[in-house]
């Protein structure tokens, strides 16, 4: 393998090194790549793709602006993990791919956009971050990484408070309430390798509910998490991933926050959990399993108040960022040679 290439430019490096405010607008301060080859020549661990597209959605619209916004009013948080000691990017080499470039109102122009976007990244071998856009962009984007890892072989933990797993919603095949069915159609990520964590309120019905039965999916519903606590529930999750397969999608739905701390997502539901929580399990997951893909959806930045929703979803991000950032570390320091994160 040749050496990567990572050349940046004086005043482009003094930009990024500046604040948040400051410079060019990506996610995390971190470089820009557009072009496939640049990636070869890079060789980053993670790279950030953009998926605004929000046509698919029920209720509130504005899912759409959530990549702009998580690159540009995100709150600069500093990049040592406090919790796990390390400097995240001494250790791991994260990239902003760009936006799948969606076309308004043409769902299959732009769901080619987004599988493009992401197959561009999973195929080499590197870890996609998919920032949406509402949630139907995942049946792209996992279309992709399943693809790269084979049909099958992929785990889905899947933070929401629904279930996503209608078949058809208004005529629609494709909305944000779809996707997972979608998937699992498709036999791109089986029922039994569905992991479902803090669903709550009042849909889907109970067809859905026998369809969900039926194909094997696993629920944790808040109810459980509530009754149980979130240490104990998260070892069963844990340990449902290990048992159904090695890599991992890793799937948020912004609105499994209660309102209170995310009130700017398109179908909000009361009764959600607190960034404490969901913040210490998404660095879990990482941890503890192969987390090959994750996505951050449903952010709509138009119903945001003083950019709480956008720097909780950052966070979450920056979790999973810091968490690759730790294992890699590790095992360069057991001499291990280890495949890249997205292997």
């Amino acid at each position: 393998m040749t050496a990567p290439k990572r050349d940046i430019p004086a005043g482009l490096r003094k930009q990024l090194d500046a604040q948040s405010y400051v410079g060019p607008a990506t996610f995390g301060m971190r470089p820009l790549l557009t072009e496939p080859q640049q990636l070869d020549e890079w060789q980053p661990d993670v790279a950030i793709v953009g998926a605004p597209w929000d046509d698919n959605t029920t209720n509130r619209p504005g899912a759409r602006f959530g990549p702009r916004s998580l690159r540009a009013s995100a709150y600069d948080p500093g990049t040592y993990h406090l919790d796990l000691g390390i400097e995240m990017f001494d250790h791991l080499e994260v990239v902003d791919y760009g936006d799948a470039v969606t076309s308004h109102g043409m769902w299959e122009l732009s769901k080619r956009a987004v599988y493009d976007r992401v197959q561009d990244v999973a195929s080499r071998g590197i870890v996609p971050v998919v920032i949406g856009g509402d949630h139907s962009i995942t049946w792209p984007a996992a279309t992709a990484v399943a693809e790269h890892h084979g049909y099958g072989n992929v785990v889905m933990i899947h933070f929401d408070a629904h279930a996503d797993t209608a078949n058809i919603i208004e005529g629609n095949l494709a909305s944000h309430g779809t996707p997972m069915r979608r998937l699992i159609e498709s036999g791109a990520i089986p029922g039994p390798n569905f992991i479902q964590c803090g669903l709550r309120g009042y849909w889907p019905g109970e067809e859905d509910q026998k369809w969900m039965r039926d194909n094997g999916l696993k629920h944790f519903m808040m109810q459980e998490f509530w009754e149980r606590g979130v240490r104990s529930v998260m070892t069963d999750v844990i340990a449902a991933a290990r048992k159904r397969a090695d890599a991992v999608y890793l799937s948020i739905d912004i609105d499994v926050l209660d309102p209170a701390f995310a009130p700017a997502t398109g179908t909000p539901a009361p009764g959600g959990f607190a960034p404490i929580d969901l913040l210490r399990m998404v660095r879990q997951i990482v941890l503890e399993t192969n987390v090959i893909a994750m996505d951050v959806t449903e952010v709509s930045p138009p119903y945001d108040h003083a950019d709480v929703t956008v720097n909780n979803a950052h966070g979450l991000i920056w979790e999973a960022l810091a968490a690759l950032a730790w294992k890699k570390r590790d095992a360069a320091r057991a001499g291990e040679v280890t495949p890249a994160p997205g292997e």
